[in-house]
């Protein structure tokens, strides 16, 4: 009999940690489902903003907005940044912090509940993952969230009019405001069959090991409560 495990997923598109989590969590599922070829993992992300402060018209770096808008030294921003870029090449992750144009990305969390709507928002996520931490691309330019919807399949008028789609705006709140019902205050963060909790990129195997432990839990009834799940 085919089984299924659910995983909401809330992050960011300019949190390097989710990109990293994604990765990691796609090489465990695909090991997972190797092991268990008749379950079905379905997936579903939620909108998280790392930092919502960000004004619309910010113009500059990674480095410019820690720097002078959280107060970081610059040597211990560009020292942290450095080590961010080497665990993601050991995914496979190309970081350009260089390039990066830190932005706000509320309007790209819109067109990530479009994508979501038309059945492409994973394929969506990973293309504004790769443009905003590799190309450098502004996640709050209309433009180019349109040219990047067109090319997995959105239509680029319909995402210039997601962005000021009050709609979709709900649907963001509604995300934010869920994640803060269940206390999640730093993404990414896993949820899965509804119950159980992982915060952060683990490593593939731990989610791997944390998947076959929720089939293990569902087919041996556990109650419903919600509860952490060793990762």
């Amino acid at each position: 009999m085919s089984e299924t495990i659910r995983v909401d997923i809330w992050s960011d598109i300019a949190c390097p940690w989710c990109y990293i989590g994604k990765h990691r969590f796609e090489a465990g599922v695909q090991a997972f489902t190797a092991a268990h070829p008749d379950v079905t993992i379905e997936v579903e992300s939620h909108s998280f903003e790392l930092a919502p402060d960000t004004p619309l018209d910010f113009q500059g770096s990674e480095v410019d907005f820690l720097v002078t808008h959280k107060g970081m030294p610059a040597a211990q921003v560009e020292q942290m940044l450095g080590q961010m870029t080497e665990m993601a090449a050991a995914e496979g992750i190309t970081f350009d912090f260089s390039r990066v144009q830190h932005a706000n990305t509320r309007r790209a969390h819109r067109v990530l509940h479009l994508a979501k709507a038309e059945g492409v928002q994973q394929e969506l996520q990973e293309r504004l993952f790769r443009a905003y931490f590799a190309e450098g691309a502004d996640m709050s330019n209309a433009d180019t969230l349109a040219a990047l919807g067109q090319e997995i399949g959105l239509d680029p008028d319909a995402v210039r009019a997601a962005l000021e789609d009050d709609a979709l705006g709900a649907q963001v709140d509604s995300d934010i405001t869920r994640a803060q019902m269940l206390g999640i205050n730093g993404v990414p963060f896993f949820l899965l069959d509804q119950k159980y909790g992982v915060s952060g990129a683990q490593p593939a195997d731990a989610f791997e090991n944390v998947l076959a432990q929720v089939l293990e839990l569902g087919r041996a009834g556990e109650p419903s409560a919600a509860e952490p799940v060793d990762a």
